[in-house]
């Protein structure tokens, strides 16, 4: 009776190990579903922006003019292209992960079916043998006492229940491993698709590549003129940083006046309202998640200090971003906030400055402005319109963050990808 119990005992327990392969191997499904579904969006989005580069590029050759805003953005399209054949690669990676993981659960659950039909088929023998209603009635008739005959009868019982539970635990591993199987034939056949759109994508790569050396080599021969459009640009920004200067230290200056007027402290910086430190936490909050200044572009001129994409020698240094859009673009801003200053730059275009309590947003290369110093604006709302420059044949935004007197990276306060 004890061998017995302790028999059924394993048996209970293999059932329920089973029972927990089949519940991992259904948590496994999913959370592959949702890995798919993220690199499936991300391709998506890289694939927009190369679309996007190649609707920019096509206006920029309609004018037969090899440029150096070309080689930026072609150079831009094979740094998205190479992003992509990267997030394949992973997927490809992912799915071989996967197909070896789901060939072990095949495996093991082959193994289990068959060792459940093996137990079910000898219980199924035993029954024929042992069980019918004279043998059953003998068995717990021939018990020394009561307790001992209700304990036979307790475990007839659970022997019918257990082979109910195991016949049922057959058709739910049969089940598992079609379902197994077919997942497996179908990441088998996704791989092959991905290593064939990888293979497609490395040679546009190469192709654009080629291009792109092509490019450059027509824009050394123009190496005098871009370097003296390069001192032309140097000088054109620092015009601008003078503009911007001058409108923060005005506000200040603003500030200071009325201070001095109401027998106040004298402020350092900018001059915060308890609404302004309220606007100042909610732009600090979203840093990473601002809607583009425009609404479809991608970004030609980075933050900071960087060399020269055709003269490697030569430095060129950024107080913000330049944005690449179409012809026709217009601007808006990226947050809510009051305009404070609007100027006209010649090198520039018009200027347009947004506070968003210490911080500011400026937005230059306009052509055309729709608000003026003291307007509230929203978040998305039209400011302007985009210069379009007829020489290289390209509509560029330049942005700019500040927190008071400091300059502060655009992209990093930018959606990483523009999806608005």
């Amino acid at each position: 009776m004890n061998e017995s119990y302790t028999n059924n005992s394993r048996k209970n327990i293999r059932i329920l190990l089973l029972a927990c392969l089949l519940t991992a191997c259904t948590m496994t499904f999913f959370a592959q579903k949702t890995d798919k579904k993220e690199l499936e969006e991300r391709k998506k989005d890289l694939q927009k922006e190369i679309d996007y580069t190649n609707q920019l590029l096509n206006e920029t050759k309609r004018n037969k003019k090899i440029s150096l805003n070309q080689l930026v953005t072609l150079n831009k399209r094979i740094t998205v292209r190479e992003e992509l054949i990267n997030t394949i690669s992973y997927e490809i990676g992912l799915i071989n992960k996967q197909v070896q993981s789901n060939s072990n659960s095949v495996e093991a659950l082959q193994n289990d079916l068959k060792k459940l039909k093996e137990e079910y088929a000898k219980m199924i023998f035993y029954a024929y043998k042992n069980e019918d209603a004279y043998s059953r009635l003998m068995f717990v008739f021939s018990s020394s006492d009561f307790n001992q005959a209700y304990m036979r009868l307790k475990y007839l019982q659970q022997y019918s229940d257990y082979r109910h539970r195991q016949a049922e635990m057959i058709e739910k591993t049969q089940h598992a491993l079609n379902e197994k199987i077919k997942s497996l034939q179908e990441k088998k056949t996704a791989k092959k698709e991905l290593l064939t759109n990888e293979e497609l994508e490395k040679a546009r790569l190469t192709d654009e590549k080629d291009e792109k050396e092509e490019v450059f080599s027509q824009l050394q021969k123009q190496e005098k003129q871009l370097k003296k459009d390069l001192e032309k640009k140097k000088k054109d920004a620092e015009k601008l940083q003078q503009a911007i200067q001058r409108m923060i230290e005005e506000e200040i200056k603003r500030a200071r006046d009325v201070a001095k007027k109401n027998k106040a402290p004298e402020p350092k910086g900018l001059v915060l309202t308890p609404e302004a430190v309220a606007l100042s936490s909610s732009f600090s909050t979203n840093k990473g998640k601002l809607p583009w200044p425009v609404l479809q572009g991608i970004i030609t001129e980075h933050f900071g200090v960087h060399a020269h994409p055709l003269l490697p020698q030569v430095s060129i240094s950024s107080n913000g971003i330049d944005i690449s859009t179409s012809k026709g673009a217009l601007a808006r801003a990226v947050f809510e906030g009051e305009v404070t200053g609007v100027a006209n730059i010649p090198a520039s275009g018009s200027v347009v400055i947004i506070r968003h309590g210490e911080y500011l947003s400026v937005y230059a290369n306009l052509s055309e402005v729709y608000v003026k110093p003291g307007d509230k604006v929203k978040t998305k709302q039209n400011i302007g319109s985009v210069i379009y420059d007829e020489n290289d044949a390209k509509t560029e935004l330049h942005l700019e963050i500040w927190k008071g007197q400091t300059k502060l990276d655009p992209e990093l306060w930018l959606y990483k990808i523009n999806k608005q």
